[in-house]
């Protein structure tokens, strides 16, 4: 399970291009050592990625309800 292995998460992404969820990925930038500037460097990068994977989210929404017609 993915959830805070981010090695698992990156062969998962890998193999199947899944994404893993903002909540688990910020769990796993929480439970890493990191150095201030790391920190806020993964930071500005993880909430560009909140922002796009809510936008791919209600793409693929409005995708699926258009299929369900």
């Amino acid at each position: 399970m993915y959830h805070y292995d981010p090695n698992a998460a990156l062969e998962e992404l890998t193999e199947d291009a899944t994404l893993p969820n903002p909540v688990h990925l910020r769990d796993m930038i929480l439970r890493k050592r990191l150095t201030a500037e790391q920190s806020l460097e993964l930071n500005r990068l993880f909430v560009e990625y909140q922002r796009f994977f809510g936008e791919a989210q209600k793409l693929g929404k409005e995708i699926l309800k258009q299929l369900a017609l």
